[in-house]
């Protein structure tokens, strides 16, 4: 089992999608279609992004997503 040690430093909605910075320069982008919850969104609600050391909050929409599980392709969807 892989452990997550990055740390995000950024997060936004650009395009159609959530992209997270993280501190080694990678990066985690999803489309916000994957996430029924996001999917209602608009992009003031989207852009209003709560950064954890585990996760995401998007305290407009009540959502949050971990890392881990959008790393493993859990984007939310139900």
């Amino acid at each position: 089992m892989s452990t997550l040690i990055d740390r995000a430093i950024s997060a936004s909605f650009v395009d159609g999608f959530i992209v997270i910075r993280m501190e080694n320069d990678t990066e985690i982008r999803f489309p916000v279609s994957g996430n029924p919850r996001l999917a209602k969104g608009t992009g003031a609600q989207l852009n209003n992004i709560e950064l954890s050391p585990f996760g995401i909050h998007w305290p407009d929409l009540d959502e949050d997503l971990s890392f881990r599980g959008l790393v493993e392709g859990d984007y939310g969807q139900g």
